[in-house]
């Protein structure tokens, strides 16, 4: 019998958590789809992953409409999508404002890349999704704790909480998580705290283990921390 092989789209695939789900499931011999902004950067880790697995980069930005229908054709000549991971996101201004400071045309971005956007991603490419498919929309603490000058981007975290909440009890035959990573050594977090050393905090593959196992098991629909889940015997 001919194992099936399973096909991801992750955005934000150029750094932190993305590139480092990338390179995970790379080694599991899942077939990519990696999306960023960086043009040079997402080629350079194609041709590294692509020693590997099949992996296709799409540069471009999840809020332009046109790339998303760049991504739904991509996803159908690959012959459709096991799992969606919508991982790209933006903090906002750096350093964080307090909501009574907060640029408004900036907050509106911070809701277009954060929140809609990942619907936008689901509904490009929702017809080249296999049966039971997996989506995992990557959110925050902040989406669910009230942090003094997380306002923005933690309300944008919110809304795609609910936001994948409903889309889970609409579509009961997927299995749509959203989590939390935890806090990461990534230039966003960096950005957050611009005059902090954040040496202490986890590196983003910590987090992956956590994210196999949702992409590898059966847990129902929900709310994850990665790191709390267990590490998959098999991925």
């Amino acid at each position: 019998m001919t194992q099936h092989i399973q096909t991801a789209l992750i955005t934000g695939a150029s750094r932190g958590l993305g590139l480092a789900l990338a390179q995970a499931l790379a080694h599991h011999g899942w077939r990519l789809i990696i999306t960023a902004r960086g043009t040079d950067e997402l080629a350079r880790i194609q041709q590294s992953l692509s020693r590997t697995t099949t992996v296709v980069a799409v540069a471009g930005d999840v809020g332009d409409p046109r790339h998303l229908q760049t991504l739904g054709i991509v996803a159908r000549d690959l012959g459709g999508l096991d799992a969606v991971v919508n991982n790209a996101g933006i903090l906002g201004p750096s350093p964080q404002p307090t909501l009574l400071n907060y640029p408004l045309g900036v907050l509106h971005d911070v809701f277009h890349i954060n929140t809609i956007a990942p619907l936008g991603v689901l509904q490009a490419v929702h017809a080249q999704l296999k049966p039971n498919p997996i989506v995992i929309n990557i959110s925050s603490d902040a989406g669910v704790e009230a942090y003094p000058g997380w306002g923005g981007y933690g309300a944008s975290k919110a809304a795609l909480e609910q936001l994948s909440a409903v889309l889970s009890s609409e579509n009961p035959d997927w299995r749509v998580y959203w989590v939390d990573p935890g806090d990461m050594r990534t230039q966003m977090h960096q950005e957050a705290f611009p005059n902090e050393d954040i040496s202490d905090r986890e590196l983003p593959e910590s987090s992956v283990p956590g994210l196999l196992t949702l992409l590898s098991g059966h847990l129902p629909s929900g709310r994850y921390r990665a790191r709390a889940l267990a590490e998959p015997a098999v991925a």
